[in-house]
């Protein structure tokens, strides 16, 4: 289940990606560097009132799809849908009420408001995302993604370019889903008729969610109080620029990590409920040095190439300052990446979610206090600084809270393999010559690619090695055969 979610959510996560990536681009210069802070405010704004209101239903779809599938599975979809109407009811007035009174000026607000009128219809289609994941329907989860992703940018840019300033991203972020709905919620409802919407079956999957909708809070607090904290003491720009390197470096990341997560997730719990703890180390520590394969040289290779990156990608006004954090943010998305989509399984797989919210606790702490001392003192690299050693604390609460639950296996052979094939490109990269721009990341990102991937064979890291001479015999078998 694992490598058939991984290949076919390949295409979904490629053109997230480019959209990711695109999305710098435009909006670093159809936005002023302050509306630019201003629409990265407001995400986050957005971001943690979706958290706060639907984010335990989401995650309750995810993780008992697969325990309801029978006779209750309409009371399952009941319960879900039914929560998500009344607290669209509830919680929209009363956010909408505020935002008409609070302090700030109107390009904010504007772009605030976009935000949360989209975050409902965000979570009608990912309820139903969820399931696809669930039941391993990878095709239509990965068509969704796509087009979600390719709609909320076009429309955000046409936005952009009709002048609606800060507001123009989140506009396509919130139109995008809405047009998906009609081809998927039919077909989600359906799957409710003659369900019974029952108070006890809300209240176990509000005890799992919960935590971890707080969970997610308090790591978007972690995402988020740098931002805030720069605006306080440096203004919009200063959150423009440490945004725009932010998203550089923190979306290549969260791509790889997204995309193997969407195969890995579901294929673990499978694997947890259905078969043996044996098959389910084997599985977990496949999973877990896949991650590593792939995610440890993308983020080398992301901080290598930071400056001609940002040269090619980011607006002038923001370039320099976004190149100086995106090494230190690399690092943080690496670790963040492996602590979401792995490490912390353990508290999901065991349905020990306060756990969870508890590892999070430790490094949410860390990095207000952190930010706190270091935002003032060194600007957008203290943030950057900040951000990227409390992901550290939260890998290491993490794996030290979560192995009593369950123990998720590190593998620390291919973590010391992948590490030397990503000094060797390292190496490689760093002796090349600088010409700057497109021309510098082409280049370097070659040699890396090849580098690591030869020196990845040669150390059979992640057993690489093993699987192209297994595959190149099973080829020449089959020739045979033919």
């Amino acid at each position: 289940m694992f490598w058939r979610g991984v290949w076919g959510y390949l295409p979904a996560n490629i053109i997230q990606g480019l959209v990711g990536f695109g999305a710098i681009v435009v909006f670093t210069r159809l936005l002023s560097a302050e509306e630019f802070g201003r629409y990265a405010l407001a995400f986050s704004i957005m971001t943690l009132v979706h958290v706060a209101t639907f984010s335990w239903l989401e995650a309750a779809m995810a993780r008992f799809w697969a325990a309801e599938r029978g006779q209750t599975l309409a009371d399952h979809f009941t319960t879900l849908y039914r929560s998500a109407s009344v607290i669209t009811a509830l919680a929209l007035v009363p956010a909408a009420l505020l935002l008409w009174i609070a302090p700030v000026v109107m390009d904010l607000k504007l772009a605030v408001a976009a935000g949360l009128a989209g975050i409902p219809i965000r979570c009608f289609a990912k309820l139903a995302q969820e399931r696809y994941r669930a039941a391993g329907e990878v095709g239509r989860s990965a068509t969704m993604d796509i087009a979600v992703s390719l709609g909320g940018f076009v429309i955000g840019a046409g936005c952009a370019l009709g002048g609606l300033g800060a507001a123009s991203p989140l506009i396509g972020i919130g139109v995008a889903p809405l047009l998906t709905l009609p081809f998927v919620l039919p077909g989600e409802l359906r799957q409710a008729r003659g369900g019974v919407h029952y108070r006890a079956r809300m209240s176990t999957y509000a005890r799992y969610g919960y935590p971890i909708a707080a969970g997610l809070g308090l790591s978007l607090i972690m995402a988020s109080t740098d931002r805030f904290l720069l605006e306080i003491f440096l203004g919009p720009a200063a959150v423009g620029a440490y945004h725009a390197g932010y998203s550089l470096a923190s979306r290549t990341l969260d791509v790889l990590f997204i995309w193997l997560g969407a195969a890995g997730t579901p294929a673990l719990i499978m694997a947890w409920e259905q078969g043996s703890r044996d098959a389910f180390r084997t599985a977990a520590r496949e999973q877990a040095s896949t991650f590593i394969l792939i995610g440890l040289p993308a983020a080398v290779g992301v901080a290598l190439v930071a400056r001609p990156l940002a040269d090619f990608m980011i607006g002038e006004d923001l370039r320099l300052v976004a190149a100086s954090v995106t090494p230190w943010i690399a690092l943080s998305a690496l670790l963040s990446g492996v602590t979401a989509y792995y490490l912390s399984q353990s508290f999901v797989l065991g349905k020990r979610t306060d756990r969870l919210l508890l590892t999070l606790c430790i490094p949410a702490g860390a990095n207000v206090i952190l930010n706190l001392i270091l935002v003032p003192a060194m600007g957008v690299m203290g943030a950057a600084i900040a951000t990227t050693i409390s992901f550290a604390i939260g890998a290491a609460a993490s794996m030290v809270m979560g192995r009593p639950i369950v123990a998720m296996p590190v593998p620390w052979d291919t973590l010391v393999r992948c590490g030397v094939a990503s000094a060797l490109m390292g190496a490689a990269v760093m002796s090349l010559p600088a010409p700057g721009g497109f021309a510098e990341v082409v280049l370097k990102a070659g040699v890396g690619a090849c580098v690591y991937a030869a020196a990845a064979l040669l150390l059979n890291a992640a057993g690489v090695r093993d699987l192209a001479r297994g595959i190149l015999t099973r080829r020449r078998t089959s020739g045979m055969t033919a």
